[in-house]
């Protein structure tokens, strides 16, 4: 089972514009879900003259019993956004957060 929880999953209707690993080795268990990979995706939707870029980032979170992408930040981030987004994540623990919304997700679609 495939998850995208977007309001207009066409966002995500293509390759994204750059991807950061955040885990990928081995498995872990979240409750009863084997987490195997967990990423954040950008894609960039527009440039503003003055406000620069506009970013969508998503988390990507793929299990044993399905995957889930879902938005994690949007807007005028500027440069680097998707870099300066996985490391507040890794400095701050945020993984585990965002992998329980994704587990959450994955239950609710039953």
């Amino acid at each position: 089972m495939d998850i995208i929880d977007l309001h207009d999953p066409q966002r995500v209707n293509r390759t994204p514009d750059d991807v950061k690993i955040l885990f990928s080795s081995g498995s872990f268990v979240q409750d009863e879900f084997k987490i195997f990979h967990v990423e954040l995706r950008h894609y960039h939707e527009r440039t503003d003259k003055k406000l620069g870029d506009y970013s969508l980032i998503t988390s990507f979170v793929k299990t044993d019993k399905g995957n889930v992408e879902m938005i994690y930040d949007e807007g005028f981030r500027g440069e680097n956004s998707l870099s300066r987004t996985a490391a507040f994540l890794m400095s701050n623990l945020g993984i585990s957060g965002l992998i329980l919304r994704s587990v959450i997700s994955l239950r609710g679609a039953k």
